[in-house]
């Protein structure tokens, strides 16, 4: 579809990137009927994947966040490992909140809301919205609500990364809920979006930054500011974003006939996920392998924090050829109905050794 186009060319995008991209990027994030967009307080630029706006949004808090020193940016722990690194290239500290509840394989969120709270006034508090990677637990609503809570009598300043929108519950509105609400209590935010896991556009490098200006009679001339800086940044980065995967993403968000099409195979991918979840926690229980595996199908998303040790782990890479990160984190996308049994079966050999 795209060769047929009369009007491909390879031009130089503009600085802020292809404008139907980016404006379709905002309605899938924010929602078409946003109070941000409808009172004109986001400016969006198209960047490389997530990790490009991640990396521009670091950039812009470390040389116009308004304090001094510069604000320590608050990271889950664990979290995705090149958060670290990005923050860390522009110059901005990172601490963590806790997040993971090992004894439960869950949300910390006790944890959690103590370490907001008790993070100096002012601070960069990055957010997970959906399939949380990598441990696959996600805030409930209730819960993101008593976030955004904390984060506003600290006046902290919400970053969310939104890498797997629509590839978490196959729900795209349910999966940017916690950013729209986010938005609907007036806060000054910006996000990440990527488009990688949920187009299959990983090696096209198709993403967004977004900045929503908080609403009140200063709002358009702040956006105005922050777009103009934005445009300095992008310019001395990478000049201009690439159009090809833009334009693939660009194609199917503004067509309502893809577009459909589009959302029933998020639907299909995550239902499938979901399945494999359902499968592992059904054998290992049939198994009765000691311990609990509710927390498999607790979690979203592509990832699983197995609750599997280092020692497990690495005895399943060498008796077993299963590979996973020490910390035993999975990607459950990795297992189809040809490899679960064995999988099962290695997992239950493996936890019955290690606790004898």
């Amino acid at each position: 579809m795209l060769r047929e186009d009369p009007k491909l060319n390879h031009e130089y995008l503009p600085i802020a990137g292809l404008k139907d991209f980016t404006t379709a990027a905002q309605k899938l994030i924010l929602g078409e009927n946003s109070p941000a967009i409808r009172e004109n307080r986001v400016v969006t630029f198209q960047t490389i994947s997530g990790t490009g706006a991640v990396h521009l949004g670091g950039l812009f808090i470390s040389k116009f966040f308004p304090s001094t020193p510069k604000p320590t940016i608050y990271l889950s722990n664990p979290t995705w490992p090149n958060h670290p690194q990005i923050f860390k290239t522009v110059h901005l500290e990172s601490a963590y909140y806790p997040y993971f509840n090992p004894a439960n394989k869950g949300l910390n969120l006790e944890g959690m809301l103590k370490s907001i709270r008790a993070a100096p006034s002012g601070s960069v508090i990055l957010l997970h919205p959906c399939a949380h990677n990598p441990t696959g637990v996600d805030p409930t609503q209730h819960q993101w609500k008593q976030i955004a809570t904390v984060i506003r009598e600290r006046n902290h300043f919400p970053f969310f990364d939104c890498a797997y929108q629509g590839f978490a519950s196959g729900d795209l509105a349910r999966d940017s809920w916690a950013v729209r609400y986010f938005i609907s209590e007036g806060f000054e935010m910006c996000i990440s979006q990527s488009f990688a896991k949920n187009f299959g556009l990983y090696g096209e490098r198709a993403g967004a930054f977004h900045f929503i200006t908080a609403p009140g009679p200063n709002a358009a001339e702040a956006l105005s500011n922050v777009a103009s800086q934005l445009a300095i940044l992008q310019r001395s980065e990478i000049s201009n974003p690439p159009a090809y995967g833009a334009r693939i993403a660009s194609l199917i968000l503004n067509d309502a006939t893809l577009f459909k099409e589009w959302e029933e195979d998020l639907r299909t991918m995550s239902g499938r996920i979901v399945e494999m979840r359902k499968g592992v926690r059904e054998r290992l229980e049939e198994k009765g392998t000691p311990g609990t595996w509710d927390h498999i199908t607790n979690q979203i998303g592509m990832f699983s924090f197995t609750g599997l040790t280092e020692e497990q782990v690495q005895i399943l890479r060498e008796k077993w050829h299963i590979y996973m990160t020490k910390n035993g984190r999975i990607s459950m996308a990795g297992l189809n109905v040809h490899n679960i049994d064995y999988f099962a079966e290695a997992v239950d050999a493996v936890v019955r050794e290690t606790t004898k």
